[in-house]
This record gives structure tokens, C-alpha cells and sequence, in this order.
């Protein structure tokens, strides 16, 4: 059973700007990390993903190491104004989660440790040591509970633009566009945006590029929204990607929501 939320947080079909790929928007840190009405069911769901198939949700490439671990010590203060708690024998050895669920705190796995306290996926974009200003972003390191039709395994490692081949509308313009945006990103401003389309699909949906992608037939009951989150880490530089997923059903979009998608249509996804 796929995790619902009645709403969304914002429409990215409404406006010009964030219709635009990549459209995105200045950040205010406080507001990136959320908890919200599907936390529970979304976690429970985490929970046993990195319990049973770790080795498809998480990755870490050996330069990313020291990124994950920056990452880790970033987010750790955040987590009381977010709703939880500090347990444990020691103090700062385990989380108490906002659905009452007690996690531990381990700095030895960073990316799977906030992958059980978070709804957020978190990925990690690195330069390849290439060109004037670094080169091309790489994905370096990943906790992906929630992929939209993709697989980690075929993405780690990769460039932006050969991570984004299967995607029509991604295309040299965006790429270039997308790859300014985040050679500019600094710690002090962090961006967001939002991607919305029809599905059908589970949150886990871990699809090969090479699998057959019905998206012609059927019914698509859902809105599928990634609120995407791009963030620099100040010390070792790394671009942290964070997806916070939300899926609504069509017939809870407000009336002026409905509307405007019905003027400016969104993509079917598998």
C-alpha cells in the first residue's frame, strides 16, 4: 500500500518559473527538512527497505565518504526542532523518531542512519576533477528509498547528463542550464524546486533503463511530487540532491488546481 498525503505543498503546474526545467527557487534552510502527515507510513515503509534490500537503496563511492559524514554531523541538530527526541544509555547514541520509533545513531553508516530517521532520499553530486570550474556533477553516494522509475546501481558513478539519457525533455539546453546551476549553488544558497506527474507506481519502483515502460494505458490515480532540495556542503564541497516524496490522489487537488493541470498537462510516468 503506497503511503498517501491529502495535499501538496506546492504546484509546480501553476507557474511559469517552476514549469520551466529546473525552475528552481532560493531555499530557507530551516524549511528544508520536513515531517509531515505520511511520516509514519512513509518511514515504516524505509524501515524495511534498508532492513531487506540495503544493497538497492545505498551507496557509497570512496570519495564520498567524507561527504556522508559532513552530511551526518548537518543534519543531527536539526532533528529536536523537527519533532524528536534523544534517547539511549548514552546521550546522542539514539534518535526517538516522531512516530515513536527509537533509532540508533550510527556515524559508522551515515546515509543509512538518516535514511531510517527521514522521509528524505538523499543523494550526493560530486565534480569530476574535470574543466575550469570542476567539471561535470557526478552521483557519488546515495540513500534512495524512493527512486521514480530508476536504479542506483545504474546511475552511481554516473554525470548528470548520462544519468538523465532516458528522459526526453533533458535534453543538452536543460543540461547545461541544470550543470550553471549547480557549479553556483554555495552553502549560503541552497535552491528547491518541484517535479510533478501521473503514476501508478509504488514508492520503491526501481526500474531498469533498459525495462519496458507502460505509461500509455491504464489508469494513473495518483500525483506523484518530489520537493528537491539542492544544498552545499561547506567543507568538502559536495552538492547534497535531497528528494522529499509526496503522492496525492488525483481527486484531492483543489478545484483551481485541477484546472490549471488541466491546462498545462503533466507528464505519465511508470
Amino acid at each position: 500500500m503506497t503511503p498517501l498525503h491529502a495535499r501538496l505543498p506546492a504546484v509546480p503546474w501553476t507557474d511559469a518559473h517552476t514549469r520551466r526545467m529546473p525552475g528552481a527557487m532560493p531555499l530557507a534552510m530551516d524549511d528544508w527538512l520536513r515531517v509531515d502527515e505520511a511520516y509514519g507510513a512513509q518511514m515504516a515503509l524505509r524501515d524495511d527497505l534498508i532492513a531487506t534490500r540495503l544493497a538497492e537503496v545505498h551507496a557509497v563511492l570512496p570519495q564520498a565518504q567524507a561527504a556522508a559524514d559532513e552530511l551526518y554531523a548537518m543534519v543531527l541538530p536539526r532533528l529536536a526542532s523537527l519533532g524528536f527526541g534523544l534517547a539511549g544509555p548514552a546521550p546522542g547514541t539514539r534518535a526517538l523518531r516522531p512516530d515513536g520509533v527509537t533509532v540508533d545513531l550510527d556515524p559508522a553508516a551515515p546515509l543509512v542512519t538518516l535514511g531510517r530517521l527521514l522521509q528524505n532520499d538523499f543523494c550526493l553530486m560530486q565534480p569530476d576533477g574535470r574543466g575550469p570550474s570542476g567539471g561535470e556533477h557526478l552521483l557519488t553516494a546515495a540513500i534512495l528509498c524512493f527512486p521514480a522509475g530508476w536504479r542506483l546501481d545504474e546511475k552511481l558513478g554516473r554525470p548528470m547528463m548520462r544519468i538523465h539519457a532516458p528522459v526526453p525533455k533533458y535534453d543538452e539546453g536543460v543540461g547545461r542550464r541544470v550543470q550553471r546551476l549547480m557549479d553556483a549553488i554555495r552553502p549560503e544558497t541552497p535552491l528547491w524546486r518541484m517535479n510533478a506527474h501521473h503514476s501508478r507506481a509504488p514508492l520503491f519502483n526501481p526500474l531498469s533503463e533498459a525495462a519496458p515502460k507502460d505509461i500509455d494505458t491504464g489508469a494513473m490515480p495518483w500525483i506523484r511530487s518530489e520537493r528537491q532540495c539542492l544544498v552545499r556542503l561547506p567543507q568538502t564541497g559536495a552538492v547534497v540532491f535531497s528528494i522529499h516524496t509526496y503522492v496525492v490522489r488525483v481527486e484531492d487537488l483543489t478545484a483551481e488546481q485541477a484546472a490549471a493541470l488541466a491546462l498545462h498537462p503533466i507528464h505519465r510516468s511508470a
